[in-house]
């Protein structure tokens, strides 16, 4: 395997897990910023609508650390 792309796979599997931990940040602790709210888990919250909150984030991060990496996923 190149180096090209063990740092595109890099980018990929970090992405993913901040994506999935900003997201489960985003949901069980949103009572700290709304008081009246409740927090929930991601089964109450529902997989669906957490992969549907976790996958924008997690691109998010793909779009920077591509930059940063220089991986050349997005093109130019």
């Amino acid at each position: 395997m190149s180096s090209l792309t063990v740092r595109r796979l890099i980018v990929w599997v970090v992405s993913f897990v901040l994506g999935f931990v900003i997201s489960l940040l985003i949901i069980s602790s949103f009572p700290i910023i709304l008081p009246s709210a409740r927090s929930v888990s991601i089964q109450e919250y529902g997989t669906t609508y957490f992969l549907v909150t976790m996958v924008p984030i997690a691109l998010v991060f793909v779009i920077w650390l591509d930059a940063v990496m220089g991986t050349k996923i997005l093109p130019d």
